[in-house]
């Protein structure tokens, strides 16, 4: 399963959401309105620091084999003999829409493109007039985040973190900088803390500031969201505080699963040729057309 993080979620979207679709779990939706905009930069965070979008409006290079060799490396069939529809290596392509999405199984990040083909310019200078008239600023729907500069740390999860019987050991600094104040007037400082990860779910974990000597913990809750993300040393999880104060959870997968992508994009076994035949389709129509893609994957280059 997943969202669109381009639009705000609406109730019935977030009741889907539960984890495993039990409402009773620990890790529950939200009841408040979503936008858009708070998980943007949470979306960039988990994709890491080296992605880069695209805007609507913008040109880009589109290579076919990077996008077969991507839905290859997701897909449980062999990546052999397949068609190529002599597509060009290389299409110059507008961007119409960018979609931020999540795969629901893994949290895996990725992104859905509409592109339209232009195989008009192909083998043109990029100084070339008709090349130019196609060079646009973006629309205004950035598929990056603002620099509104959040608070956040990523840690990487150590064997301690990751055990049943633990808690999770959060750096002085970290916790005091993204976490709500504790009142270290008490014998025992502690709160509640709810943070909402990718999906809209809400996670709830007692922040302790405790032990000799005194470190800050996420106890209770902590282990349940463990299990069920089955998060494993290595893995590094995000905490971000928008300037809201609102909580937001993230994490990044140690090596990248097998199905970064989900089995609504690489599901069925005619997925990948049936892919390039939607492009090649597209492009003898000069019509529209989609691709998914992890942004650990690079199929396509962006010109302006």
């Amino acid at each position: 399963m997943e969202i669109d993080l381009n639009h705000p979620v609406t109730e019935v979207e977030k009741n889907a959401f539960c984890t495993n679709g039990d409402s009773s779990s620990s890790g529950n939706s939200s009841s408040s309105p979503v936008s858009s905009s708070i998980y943007l930069e949470l979306w960039h965070a988990c994709a890491g620091p080296l992605t880069s979008l695209p805007n609507k409006g913008n040109v880009v290079v589109y290579f076919p084999q990077g996008h077969l060799e991507q839905l290859a490396s997701s897909s449980p069939f062999p990546y052999r003999n397949m068609p190529n529809f002599d597509l060009h290596p290389q299409i110059f392509c507008k961007v119409v829409n960018v979609q931020l999405l999540a795969n629901r199984e893994n949290d895996e990040v990725y992104t859905r493109l509409t592109l339209l083909p232009r195989p008009e310019v192909v083998g043109q200078g990029l100084e070339s007039k008709e090349f130019q008239e196609l060079r646009v600023d973006g629309e205004g729907d950035d598929a990056s985040p603002t620099k509104s500069t959040p608070h956040m740390f990523c840690k990487t999860l150590t064997a301690s973190d990751t055990s049943t019987h633990g808690g999770f050991s959060v750096p002085r600094r970290a916790a005091e900088d993204c976490f709500p104040s504790l009142d270290y007037k008490q014998q025992r400082p502690s709160q509640e803390l709810v943070a909402k990860d990718l999906h809209g779910v809400e996670w709830k974990f007692r922040h302790i500031y405790r032990g000799q000597p005194r470190r800050h913990l996420l106890t209770t809750g902590w282990s349940i969201f463990v299990s069920q993300k089955n998060l494993v040393s290595g893995d590094a999880v995000l905490f971000l505080r928008g300037e809201d104060g609102e909580l937001r959870l993230g994490i990044r997968r140690a090596g990248r699963p097998r199905n970064g992508l989900p089995d609504s994009v690489t599901g069925k076994q005619n997925s990948l040729p049936r892919a390039l035949s939607l492009v090649s389709n597209a492009i003898s129509t000069k019509s529209m057309f989609t691709v998914s893609y992890s942004p650990r994957y690079q199929i396509y280059h962006k010109l302006n």
